[in-house]
């Protein structure tokens, strides 16, 4: 084929280039597209000349506006955290009661409390805070050492058996293991505490001998009403909430190899408003319940 050979439809010349017949038209490159290339061109240039773009070696062109965007977010970050400040000084001058008082304030509360467990407790009491083998459910009020934020707020500060010297302490005795009660008396006195919030978990025999069991053995701890006892750290257990199950193997294996809880104490990585803060919200889960 020449080159140059207009095409008769079209009136274009030809490049010469032919498959099966059909010949390249040379077609030149739309006009638009020329157009907007140099609109780019030109953009990038003033771009390169205002703005920080090259690299130089351990610095880098500041360009002609000046415009330092580590320098700007470095600004709002401080200015965050001087507001914040000022916000968390607020919160650690008012009592508990003044907080929970103001409905405004509580939901600035809510919401940094919710931050706050999410990044710190959710690894062991789960995102929505219900807990699991071996983590209370903090939705259920069935507190340990009581629920009123002072309380709570205290739990947190000191952890349980943690390596704070003012930490809470509590242990429940192996009965089984350590030969303090033998596999019948363990037996009936599981029974009689699976009865307390399950009617049915036995027979009126083995409910009757575990509860004589129980008088002799877990009273001092749990109370004659087996309610629990918050200067012992004890759970009440009477209600429907077991923090190792309340399977019968569940309760077995805790009566037979006792448990020993523990909770960091977070005075230690978290600030006094921070944990005002996390015992307000804490304390107020589960509220619909």
């Amino acid at each position: 084929m020449d080159v140059g050979r207009r095409d008769p439809v079209t009136g274009r010349t030809t490049t010469g280039h032919e498959w099966n017949g059909i010949e390249e038209l040379n077609t030149p490159v739309p006009k638009v597209v020329l157009f907007f290339l140099a609109i780019g061109a030109l953009f990038c240039l003033g771009y390169w000349l205002l703005m920080p773009a090259w690299p130089l070696g351990s610095t880098y062109t500041k360009g002609l506006l000046g415009n330092d965007q580590r320098r700007i977010v470095d600004q709002e970050v401080a200015t965050a955290k001087a507001q914040r400040a000022a916000w968390l000084d607020k919160i650690q001058a008012l009592d508990f009661a003044a907080i929970k008082s103001d409905p405004v304030l509580m939901q600035d509360v809510t919401k940094a409390g919710h931050v706050l467990f999410s990044d710190n407790c959710a690894a062991c009491h789960g995102i929505k805070a219900t807990g699991g083998p071996g983590f209370p459910d903090l939705t259920a009020k069935s507190w340990l050492w009581g629920g009123e934020p002072e309380k709570i707020a205290e739990t947190i500060g000191i952890g349980i058996n943690s390596t704070n010297d003012d930490t809470r302490v509590s242990q429940m005795l192996a009965f089984g293991r350590d030969g303090i009660l033998d596999r019948q008396k363990i037996t009936d006195v599981v029974t009689y505490v699976r009865s307390l919030s399950m009617p049915d978990a036995g027979s009126v025999e083995s409910i009757e001998a575990g509860r004589e069991v129980f008088a002799g053995n877990c009273v001092a701890c749990h109370g004659k009403d087996a309610k629990g006892m918050h200067e012992q750290g004890a759970p009440d257990l009477t209600d429907s909430h077991w923090i190792y199950g309340g399977t019968l193997q569940d309760v077995y294996s805790t009566v037979y190899s006792g448990r020993q809880g523990h909770m960091p104490n977070w005075n230690a990585r978290l600030t006094p408003a921070e944990i005002k803060l996390l015992a307000l919200y804490v304390g107020q889960l589960g509220q619909a319940k």
